[in-house]
């Protein structure tokens, strides 16, 4: 028998590719999953509660949380975007919560629950889950394609929809249809730094401006940075790392990161320090502090990093000794020469060529009836649910697309 749609790879964009299709009219509809479990990706994510979308409406602001594909979501997200996903789960049963942040969890804070959502509806629907149905080879027939499964089993489909991840398996087979491939590298990770300066202040979070230079490219943000015992990580690292991801990957991640750890001016931090030592000149700098945002712990280790002597008392401190305290305070800057681990989506910069894609329907402009979906094309978020939210949206477009072929 052949099947209207046999979709490739059991994760978010399978199953939201699945659905949608078998409700649009396509009868049969089966997903393949190489492995014994699908969802897998949504069990891990968010620390086990699953950031499933954000809360940032506004299509112009959402693409620029995408280092990679953002002119081609700007069409997609106007046709199914962070509201219809909302939506759609609210609509499944699933209750939603919103975080301060802007993030999307289910109202249970438990991955669980999304993954019961889903399969639930999937097999309501009459969608068909084979796993352990690693897919070896894609032949194109008469009809659309004959798939030849780990074990010598076969699958017919009129249609194929490749959901596979960064799994490299979606993409050799992306290839062995004539499509080219972005090389994948790592995004979304913390930095390393041989800089032992700040290691007493391992576990400290706090708001920041950040420069990061690599090979004389300029990458800036502002948001949380923490300070770990090797270096660098947080919201704002993790943005920094995503956008800069190739860059730094041709440059064996080697690069400068400058901090502004006041998020102030020059001059704000001049006048400070000057009303500070008027009125405490008799208080040892090292113990005593202008600025509450600091933590103690940061403060003594950027002073002595640059050379304050732990007995020197404010009334005592030098025009020179004043302005390296604005240096470090606003443009403190440390040398990257590695990436630390993975962010916890394990996202990959790279994948199918966005130029072989139609965005309209997600389908391959070189093999008709092959359509796309999900982080198996070159397309990445930052953190927050945008790239699950990305995985929604092309599923859904993709499913729609085939309902009307």
């Amino acid at each position: 028998m052949i099947s209207d749609l046999v979709i490739i790879g059991g994760g978010a964009s399978g199953f939201m590719a699945a659905i949608t299709a078998i409700s649009n009219g396509l009868r049969s509809v089966v997903i393949l999953e190489g492995t014994s479990k699908v969802l897998e990706k949504v069990r891990i994510s968010g620390g086990g509660r699953c950031n499933l979308t954000n809360s940032c409406w506004d299509i112009s602001n959402l693409v620029r949380n995408y280092p990679r594909g953002a002119k081609q979501l700007i069409g997609l997200f106007n046709r199914f975007s962070t509201v219809e996903a909302f939506d759609w789960f609210e609509s499944k049963g699933l209750s939603l919560k919103i975080e301060k942040d802007g993030r999307v969890f289910p109202s249970s804070d438990s991955s669980q629950d999304v993954i019961k959502c889903l399969t639930a509806v999937a097999r309501n629907s009459g969608v068909k889950v084979f796993t352990n149905s690693h897919v070896q080879k894609i032949s194109i027939t008469e009809e659309g394609f004959k798939l030849l499964v780990k074990g010598k089993k076969y699958f017919e489909a009129k249609n194929i929809l490749i959901s596979t991840g960064g799994h490299p398996s979606g993409r050799r087979l992306a290839t062995s249809l004539g499509h080219s491939i972005i090389q994948p590298v790592p995004s979304l990770f913390s930095f390393s730094t041989h800089d032992s300066s700040l290691k007493s202040c391992s576990g400290i979070t706090l708001d920041v401006q950040t420069i990061l230079t690599v090979n004389k490219k300029k990458y800036k943000d502002k948001g949380p940075l923490l300070l770990t015992h090797k270096g660098f990580s947080g919201p704002v690292v993790l943005r920094l790392s995503a956008f800069s991801a190739r860059n730094l990957y041709e440059n064996k991640y080697n690069g400068e990161l400058r901090i502004n750890w006041l998020c102030m001016n020059e001059a704000e931090v001049r006048s400070k320090l000057d009303l500070y030592k008027f009125e405490n000149g008799k208080q040892i700098i090292l113990n005593h502090k202008p600025f509450n945002q600091i933590p103690k712990r940061l403060w003594r280790a950027l002073m002595l990093s640059i050379n304050i002597d732990n007995q020197l008392k404010w009334a005592d401190l030098t025009k020179y000794q004043k302005e390296s305290i604005v240096r470090c305070l606003l443009m403190k800057s440390y040398l990257i020469n590695s990436r630390g681990p993975f962010g916890e989506e394990f996202v990959t910069a790279g994948g199918v060529s966005l130029n072989e894609i139609n965005f309209k329907t997600m389908e391959s402009k070189i093999c008709e009836g092959l359509f796309f979906a999900g982080e198996v094309l070159d397309i990445d978020g930052i953190t927050g649910g945008f790239n699950f939210q990305h995985c929604w949206t092309s599923a859904w477009v993709a499913a729609n697309a085939m309902s009307i072929k």
